[in-house]
């Protein structure tokens, strides 16, 4: 167990204080910076807030938020690849005792991380690749992406330097079964996640 950090003041970190300057002038927004670059992202429409939730009822059907581990939304993930980087997923599974691993800003530290989720918005290039990169860095172990604009999902897992050696893409009509890592036996229905995340049904 590791003691919390004591946060510098943000005027000492000017990326940092620039990207909570960006939060407070645009509520909903989500600020992200990696490899010392701020990422703003849009908020999220109402179908990737329908596939987040369908996401979530697995994770917390296999018994995933409770002592060992909690299911979270919108956490910080500190990112020692750059001085004040750091990145925020749609969803992640953390250990439980997360509160201890504070850094500052909100985020904590990359081992406590068992996986961390993204459903892709209008800039999916970023979740596709610079955050394979940012994530298999600190080896977090399982990533996955809800690619909402080519209608898969991506599993990777087994990081190596900036990347991940097993990459999966599985289509609708696929089951998938995520790495026991995570902490509990969790199985994804393709098609049901896309289908939530879809602007328009098929009819």
């Amino acid at each position: 167990m590791s003691a919390a950090s004591v946060e510098r003041p943000h005027g000492d970190r000017p990326l940092i204080a620039e990207a909570n300057r960006l939060m407070e002038r645009n509520p909903g927004y989500r600020v992200e910076i990696i490899g010392g670059l701020i990422l703003v992202s849009p908020p999220p429409d109402a179908p990737h807030a329908d596939a987040l939730t369908s996401l979530t009822v697995p994770f917390l059907a296999a018994g995933l938020h409770g002592a060992e581990t909690r299911v979270l939304q919108g956490i910080g993930l500190w990112l020692p690849t750059g001085a004040e980087d750091y990145a925020v997923p749609d969803l992640a599974v953390v250990d439980g005792d997360y509160r201890d691993r504070l850094v500052e800003n909100g985020c904590y530290e990359p081992v406590c991380f068992r996986l961390v989720l993204e459903v892709t918005s209008s800039n999916w290039k970023a979740d596709l690749q610079t955050k394979v990169a940012a994530y298999a860095d600190v080896r977090v172990p399982v990533y996955v992406v809800v690619d909402r604009k080519h209608q898969r999902l991506h599993v990777l897992t087994d990081p190596e330097g900036s990347t991940y050696a097993t990459h999966r893409i599985h289509a609708p009509g696929e089951a998938v079964t995520l790495p026991d890592s995570i902490g509990a036996k969790v199985t994804l229905d393709v098609a049901e996640i896309l289908d939530a995340g879809q602007s328009k049904r098929t009819p």
